[in-house]
């Protein structure tokens, strides 16, 4: 009887129930396993997902972990007016430290004011895991995004120095996972590592997540750089011979204002937006990156020296 009642329970699971369990399993694991966790949350889309799965994972009681945010300072205000909106609504702990403190202090040093700065966050990223003594930090990476992202464990080993080296990794087979680190070590925990963006969209549907504005379509002045879409700001202005267009945008991810791209869209809703996504052949990283294209190399180093 009672095996039958487990294969009728299987049946009934979308998988979306298996991906859900799956990510509160990781997040439970690592408030068993580590000491002083953090979740980092951006405002976009999958620490969106993360902050539905860390209260399915463990309301009505607090996180046991702060939601910490590497700020560029060239974040869409959009999304960090809804970052902070969002902490306030769950009554969680929002840690924010800026590469502009970094810049100040030095450890930062930018080419040029308007330098692109996501690179520069891992910088950021380790001060703030040495400043607060943080463990492990949870992400909401997805192998899907890129080649070198692939390469992550679910718990992924940083060394002492903040370092990652993918061939040095531990193996989780059946799913056991190892957080335990020696004091000055980091784990970075990917609860969504087996989710696609389809999936991302398709759990927004399903459990109604509120999201930033600038995820659905919208008019916004752009220049055309190839087959990307630069947004005219005061950060990324039009240059002698651009031809500004303003066309029906959305954002497929976000992140710094000098990296990344919209897509033309008029999808106005997440079912709209599921629909788009799915007829895509188009990769999300691939349509919204204007710095390198994150190619796996770049991306990989970038990785080994911290970025997240």
């Amino acid at each position: 009887m009672t095996n039958t009642m487990n294969s009728q329970t299987q049946a009934t699971l979308s998988h979306l129930d298996w991906l859900e369990a799956e990510a509160i399993h990781i997040l439970r694991e690592v408030a068993g396993q580590t000491e002083r966790p953090a979740l980092l949350f951006s405002g976009g889309k999958d620490s969106v997902c993360l902050l539905r799965l860390a209260e399915k994972a463990f309301r009505p009681c607090r996180f046991p972990f702060p939601l910490l945010h590497i700020d560029t300072g060239h974040n869409y205000r959009e999304v960090t007016d809804f970052r902070d909106k969002r902490a306030a609504e769950l009554g969680e702990r929002l840690i924010v430290r800026t590469l502009e403190d970094s810049i100040r202090r030095g450890s930062v040093v930018l080419k040029h004011p308007l330098e692109s700065r996501n690179k520069h966050q891992s910088v950021t990223l380790l001060e703030a895991i040495a400043e607060f003594e943080f463990d492990c930090c949870i992400g909401g990476a997805r192998r899907d995004e890129e080649k070198a992202r692939a390469k992550e464990r679910v718990m992924s080993f940083r060394d002492e120095f903040g370092q990652w080296d993918p061939k040095n990794q531990r193996p989780e087979l059946w799913n056991l996972y190892n957080a335990r680190t020696h004091r000055g070590e980091n784990i970075r925990a990917f609860p969504i590592s087996n989710w696609t963006e389809m999936d991302v969209w398709q759990y927004i549907e399903r459990e109604k997540l509120e999201l930033p504005s600038i995820y659905f379509a919208h008019k916004r002045p752009v220049v055309r750089k190839g087959d990307l879409l630069q947004p005219v700001t005061e950060l990324t202005p039009a240059k002698q011979g651009d031809v500004i267009e303003e066309i029906m945008v959305r954002f497929r991810t976000v992140g710094d204002i000098t990296c990344t791209a919209p897509v033309e869209s008029h999808a106005a809703s997440v079912e709209q937006i599921v629909i788009e996504t799915a007829t895509s052949t188009i990769t999300e990283r691939g349509a919204t990156r204007l710095d390198d294209q994150t190619s796996e190399a770049s991306m990989e180093q970038r990785k080994k020296e911290g970025y997240f």
